[in-house]
Formats: C-alpha cells, sequence, structure tokens
C-alpha cells in the first residue's frame, strides 16, 4: 500500500513555492515602489503629489479604465501597473522614464488607450504606466499651414482646432474621435485623404521625445534614422513620443459623402467586384471604403435567414454634382443620386465618419469619453490581387457561417489603395505597405458578455476565417498594419525581445524596414529599456 502522505507531499511542495514565489514578488513590487516613489519625488519639482496613482489611491481604478477600450483586458486576471504615471511636464516625463530604468521596472506608454491588445497598459512583468493625456496642447498655424500636437490629444480635438481656424485645411489621419495622437501618428495613420495626401505619418514634420536615457530630442538633434522610425515604426520602440508637428493638408470648402448599401439579392456581388478595380484607380479625391457585415433577415433568401450586406461609404473633396460626374463615368453600377449625397465642411465629415447622426455639434468633437468599451478581436490584411467573383462568394459564405456561430457583431472593412499612396517608396518612411495593393482588410468580432467562454469562442471563430482568407491576401510575408495590433502574429514575451521571434511580427508589419528598425534601435536603445510584445528588439 502507498503512504498517503506521498501524494500529499508534492502537492504541499508546489503550494509552498508558488506562495513564496507570489510572495517574493510582492516584495519585489513593494520595494520597486518605493524606490521608485523615492525617485519621483526626488529633486527640485518632484512629481509625486500630482502626477502619481498607486495602488491605494481611490481613483487609481478609475485612471487607469478611463482608456480602456478593450474589455477583455479589464478583469481580475489582467495584471496591473505598479503605479501610474501622469506628467503634466515635459520633465516629468524626463523623471518617470529615468526612475524607472534605473530601478528596472518596464514602462508602457499610453496615449489614447486604443491599442487593440492594450499593449500600452498591461504586462507581466513590474512596471508603470505613462498616461500621456494630460499632454493635449494643440497650436494651429494656419498662415504656414502647420500644427504642433501633443501626443495625448485625441484625433477629435486635433480636427475640432482645425475647423475651428479654417474651412479648408485638414490633416490625413484616422476616423475614430478618441484616438490618441502619440500612438496613431507613429504606427502610420490611416484616413479618408490618404489616397489624395498619404498616411498622417507621411506629413509629419518634427518631433519632441524623450529617450531611453532622458534625454529631450527634436529631429535635429535625434538625426534621420530616428525620425525614420518612429513614423511608422511604432514610437514605443524607440522613445517617448511628447509631441508631433504636422502638416496641414488643403481641402475643399465643401466636401462631399455618402453610405449606400446593397444587400447580396441587390446585387452586392458584382459591385464589389467592379469597386476593386474602380476604387483604387478613379479619382484620388474619392475615397470609397466597403463595409461587409453578414445579416440576420426575415424574408427567404438563398443563405436561408442570412444575407450579406455591402455598405459603399464614400468622401470626395469637392460637391455632389463633381462626384456624381465620377461616378456615372466610372462607377454607374453604383447607381448614386443626389439624395445620397451630403454636403458638408471636411469638419463636419470627420462626425460622419465616426458614425454621429447628421447636425450634431463639431464640438462633440472634444468629447474623449465617447466610446463603450466592449470585448473585440481585430485583425488586418492587404490584398494584391482582385478577388474573382466566385472568391467572393465562398468568403460571403464563410461570413455568413462565422456569423451564424458567435453570440456577437461580425463585420470587415475594405479600405482601398491607390494615388499617393501609389506614389510614395516603400522605404520613405518605416511603414512600408505602398505600391502594389488593391486594398487593406480589418477583421473585427465584437461581444458584450463578460464570459471567458464567449470570448474564447468568438475569437476562435475569427481565427478561423482568418486562416481561410488566406489564398486572396499577400504572401512571403502576410501583411499586416501595425496600428491594428494583432499578437496572433508573433511575440515576444512581456520583458524579453528575442530578434529571432521578432523577425516573424516584424516581417509582417514592416518588410525590408525591418532590418534597418533593428539597426535604429542598437543606435538609440542598445540596452533594450523600450520593450514590448512586438516590440523592435536591437540588432547585435
Amino acid at each position: 500500500m502507498s503512504d498517503p502522505n506521498s501524494a500529499i507531499f508534492p502537492r504541499f511542495l508546489t503550494l509552498f513555492i508558488t506562495f513564496l514565489s507570489l510572495s517574493c514578488r510582492a516584495n519585489s513590487q513593494s520595494s520597486a515602489v518605493n524606490n521608485i516613489l523615492h525617485c519621483l519625488n526626488y529633486g527640485s519639482d518632484p512629481i509625486l503629489s500630482r502626477s502619481i496613482y498607486l495602488p491605494s489611491d481611490p481613483h487609481f481604478q478609475s485612471v487607469l479604465r478611463a482608456r480602456i477600450k478593450n474589455l477583455r483586458f479589464l478583469n481580475p486576471e489582467t495584471p496591473k501597473p505598479v503605479a501610474i504615471v501622469a506628467p503634466t511636464l515635459l520633465n516629468h516625463v524626463q523623471g518617470a522614464v529615468i526612475c524607472a530604468r534605473d530601478n528596472g521596472l518596464q514602462i508602457r506608454i499610453r496615449s489614447g488607450g486604443h491599442d487593440y491588445e492594450g499593449l500600452s497598459y498591461r504586462s507581466n512583468v513590474t512596471f508603470i504606466i505613462l498616461d500621456m493625456s494630460n499632454f493635449r496642447s494643440i497650436d494651429i498655424d494656419i498662415k504656414n499651414e502647420t500644427a504642433w500636437v501633443e501626443a495625448g490629444a485625441t484625433l477629435g480635438e486635433l480636427y475640432y482646432n482645425i475647423g475651428n481656424k479654417s474651412n479648408m485645411h485638414a490633416f490625413p489621419s484616422g476616423i475614430c474621435p478618441t484616438v490618441g495622437i502619440g500612438g496613431h501618428l507613429s504606427g502610420g495613420g490611416y484616413g479618408n485623404l490618404m489616397r489624395k495626401y498619404g498616411l498622417a505619418a507621411d506629413n509629419i514634420l518634427d518631433v519632441i521625445v524623450v529617450d531611453a536615457l532622458g534625454n529631450i530630442h527634436d529631429r535635429a538633434s535625434m538625426g534621420e534614422d530616428l525620425f525614420w522610425a518612429i513614423r511608422g515604426g511604432g514610437g514605443a520602440s524607440f522613445a517617448v513620443i511628447v509631441s508631433w508637428k504636422i502638416n496641414l493638408v488643403r481641402v475643399t470648402e465643401t466636401v462631399t459623402v455618402f453610405n449606400v448599401s446593397f444587400t447580396l439579392e441587390q446585387g452586392a456581388t458584382d459591385l464589389v467586384y467592379k469597386w476593386q478595380k474602380i476604387a483604387p484607380n478613379i479619382n484620388e479625391g474619392l475615397y470609397m471604403k466597403v463595409r461587409l457585415t453578414p445579416l440576420i433577415i426575415h424574408n427567404g433568401t438563398r443563405h436561408g435567414n442570412m444575407t450579406l450586406m455591402a455598405s459603399f461609404v464614400g468622401f470626395f473633396l469637392g460637391r455632389c454634382d463633381e462626384l456624381l460626374s465620377t461616378t456615372d463615368k466610372s462607377f454607374p453600377e453604383l447607381r448614386l443620386t443626389k439624395d445620397d449625397c451630403k454636403e458638408m465642411r471636411w469638419v463636419e465629415s470627420t462626425l460622419f465618419y465616426a458614425n454621429f447622426p447628421l447636425g450634431t455639434p463639431v464640438d462633440v468633437l472634444l468629447n474623449r469619453t465617447r466610446w463603450t468599451p466592449m470585448f473585440f478581436k481585430n485583425k488586418s490584411d492587404y490584398v494584391k490581387k482582385v478577388i474573382t467573383k466566385h472568391g467572393l462568394n465562398k468568403i460571403w459564405e464563410m461570413m455568413i457561417d462565422v456569423r451564424r456561430s458567435i453570440g456577437g457583431k461580425f463585420y470587415m472593412e475594405w479600405n482601398p489603395y491607390g494615388g499617393k499612396m501609389n506614389e510614395i517608396p516603400e522605404s520613405n518612411i518605416a511603414f512600408p505597405h505602398r505600391k502594389g495593393n488593391v486594398f487593406l482588410i480589418q477583421y473585427a468580432v465584437s461581444w458584450h458578455e463578460d464570459d471567458s467562454n464567449v470570448s474564447f469562442h468568438n475569437i476562435g471563430e475569427l481565427r478561423r476565417f482568418y486562416a481561410a482568407m488566406a489564398p486572396y491576401v499577400s504572401k512571403n510575408p502576410r501583411e499586416t498594419f501595425l496600428n491594428y495590433r494583432d499578437l496572433d502574429i508573433g511575440q515576444n514575451p512581456s520583458n524579453e525581445t528575442s530578434l529571432r521571434a521578432a523577425k516573424v511580427y516584424g516581417r509582417k508589419y514592416f518588410k525590408d524596414n525591418f532590418t534597418r528598425l533593428t539597426k535604429v534601435k542598437a543606435m538609440v536603445d542598445p540596452s533594450d529599456f523600450f520593450k514590448y510584445e512586438q516590440s523592435i528588439p536591437p540588432i547585435n
């Protein structure tokens, strides 16, 4: 007969080791907190009293939650920072970097909190959040057609300030008003002006950053290599972005927008097939994306009680008559009419693209919290060749199958290329996805149930669909957009940046620019202080 204690002892030992590990970690974190508090509170301008939040602070949870957009990472299991530093002065940013580095703490930099994978506010090692949301100054210079905008400002705040100064200027960046400037621009920054003026990152003139040693740099002092890298390569791998100087672009005093939808029974497949040929080659002043959504309906269809809707959402630099002249000639099948057109100022069109009702006052752009957090997972792809009608029909069937399976929303957005995006060389900035693309796909699934089984199932269904899309998208590498962060494509542990592992995701995000990014990293941050699961490692 076996000794019953022989089974108990290993279990006890495991529990004891776990207890010691947790105790050591708690003691280590406590020591780290005490050290960094002493560091931050030392000097002629201590920042402790007004810029740092600890877990014991009654405001800690509200500050942490305020910019968490993905509820998948707002649960007890998600590791929390030992402190949130929300600086208000530039020397506070320097102090936070120096104190974190000297005390062996990882730093996660957060501006808007829209990182799809939550990497700006979570880590599996002891870390602090550097929350840049207090850095939100915007200085518009219409005479010189430039602006300085701080990293914690939102796209909505920038758009409002531009529109308040001029009806004939704009900035080519994204459609979500609550996205933070810091990460959006450093990752590239798509928007409906990209076919005319390129990306947000293509329109950056200067920058202020704090490096891993706590030094402040602008473009002149950092050099062109680092300035190249942080435009599309992700600033969080290299430095803390404090502010950007951007180039404002010219727009017409009146722009026109539209949104027309068709189901499969109304000919959506033929329209989407034609759109692939038209949208990247049409007048560069016209940006027309397609949103594809499986729908449950109650009248009979060939797919049972489901169909698919293709919504053509357009933005045009000019009036409705000019737009109709363009679409009647190049895309008559769309059957666009005057009733479909809405003329407005550019700043008002940013509300339309953000799904605000027509007539909403533009000052809603100043609302930094107008975002309903949800559980979601997103992915992306680039398409190099027009997908055949046969291929489209297979995709529709797969989409409907996924929608039947999940308990939430599922859609794709196809964003057209062409125009300026075909003219800028891949090596011009770190963002490489240029000529040769027909469109960019964003996949999205979202749900509201706070249930780990639902999350697991919905994410699994999206991954299954993504795998099935492989025949229709880019290959070797299968390219991905950095601003649509996706840990599925490869990652390192929180506190490691293996070059071998980084090559897997690095090639997908940056193609041939990845090697240069690792060399820049080695020059400006050889000790690899700025790291996260998909950061750029320094090459040896």
